[in-house]
């Protein structure tokens, strides 16, 4: 172990992932991020389905390596008799199982929280899923779109009168995999002062609907169904992307006060007078007349131009960029978000870094490239098992 991830909160920890796909794997990421150990449990015939969606270098997937990297990987047959035996030997050294099989495989399998919590009292156990292991769903398979939609989110996303599109990352995923790594780390806690494992009910819905904060509290408000809007918000004028002479800037004007600066920094003083826009709610009853005004005026200068004019006036706002965009981004390069990780045989891609900085772990660790399927199986059943098995 390298003095970097010693510094690492979670050094330590050891997690048995027997996560696939993008939820469970981008949770372990996170966890693997802040030091602790990832042993990755994979099928034998294949390993996890991510291994096989491309693009591809050297034969090996990107998708699955931006989200697998700092794992160990080992292939397990939990159906066989010897294979049940070396997981169970991983088990007894664990401090946490995390899982994302559809509510029912793991109690078939004789590995349910019930099954387990007695024989390794100390074990935390994470279970992420589609719909959670209750209600009446809780049998259904589901992927990032099928919640994004069942979860209202697409029913807020979009143009207004346009059809309705998901949030162009994988939101329902990726938020079952950061709530997953929020309540795994809350168990290490309890466990710490009470000496217990416990069980983890992640899911995807519910980590959906949790992100619907707003919507759901003004609807239970007001009575009014939320809408797409674009990128406009319901309440905040203006708040929204406006065109420029080559491209788009965004400008997030929370309050009367910085109405007033954006007006001067426009040198258009006098709007910050005008009844129509002079405070919020009327700039929210006008919001599409304001926009017209904005974007006449926004046409006569360039995203930079104005990104510069609205720094010195302190506007918030910020340019619309593409992922080459942040390649070339000083501030993200300054926070080391895109950093390079090996992949193939000598190859190498760029992927996003860990945003979580503490002052005590080095900013930069290095990032080490995903495992290849049972790449560790010698090394990680001389550790555990031997002489558990009889292994040599």
């Amino acid at each position: 172990m390298t003095s970097a991830t010693e510094n690492k909160p979670l050094s330590g920890i050891t997690v048995v992932d027997l996560t696939r796909v993008l939820a469970g794997p981008y949770c372990t990421m996170l966890l693997a991020d802040l030091g602790a150990r990832i042993i990755k449990v994979e099928d034998p015939k294949g390993g996890d389905d991510s291994r096989h969606i491309g693009p591809f270098v050297d034969g090996e997937s990107v998708y699955f390596a931006s989200i697998n990297r700092n794992k160990e990987s080992i292939a397990l047959d939990l159906k066989d008799e010897r294979g049940r035996a070396e997981f169970e030997q991983l088990l007894s050294k664990a401090d946490v199982l995390i899982e994302n099989f559809r509510p029912g495989v793991m109690d078939r399998l004789g590995y349910g929280w019930n099954d387990l919590c007695a024989k390794y009292p100390r074990l935390i156990y994470a279970s992420i899923s589609g719909f959670g292991q209750t209600g009446p769903l809780k049998g259904r398979p589901a992927y990032d779109m099928v919640v994004q939609a069942m979860g209202g989110l697409m029913s807020v996303t979009g143009e207004p009168g346009g059809r309705p599109v998901r949030v162009g990352v994988s939101v329902g995923d990726i938020s079952a995999g950061l709530y997953a790594a929020i309540g795994v780390q809350a168990a290490l806690l309890k466990r710490a002062r009470l000496g217990k494992g416990d069980h983890l009910d992640i899911s995807m819905l519910d980590c959906q609907v949790a992100l619907m904060e707003n919507p759901i509290a003004r609807y239970s408000a007001t009575g009014e169904l939320p809408r797409p809007l674009g990128a406009r918000h319901s309440s905040i004028t203006p708040f929204d992307v406006f065109s420029v002479a080559d491209g788009f800037i965004v400008l997030a004007v929370g309050n009367d006060s910085l109405f007033k600066k954006l007006c001067v920094a426009l040198e258009r003083p006098e709007w910050a007078e005008d009844e129509r826009f002079a405070l919020l709610e009327a700039r929210n009853r006008n919001h599409e007349l304001l926009k017209q005004y904005l974007e006449s005026r926004l046409q006569s200068g360039t995203k930079q131009a104005w990104a510069d004019i609205f720094q010195s006036h302190g506007v918030p706002h910020g340019t619309l960029n593409g992922v080459d965009d942040l390649f070339a981004s000083e501030q993200v390069e300054a926070r080391e978000m895109i950093v390079p990780m090996p992949i193939g045989k000598a190859g190498e891609i760029k992927v996003a870094s860990n945003p979580v900085k503490l002052d005590s772990m080095a900013r930069s660790c290095g990032v080490g490239r995903a495992p290849r399927l049972d790449e560790h199986r010698e090394s990680i059943l001389r550790e555990f098992c031997a002489p558990a098995l009889d292994i040599k």
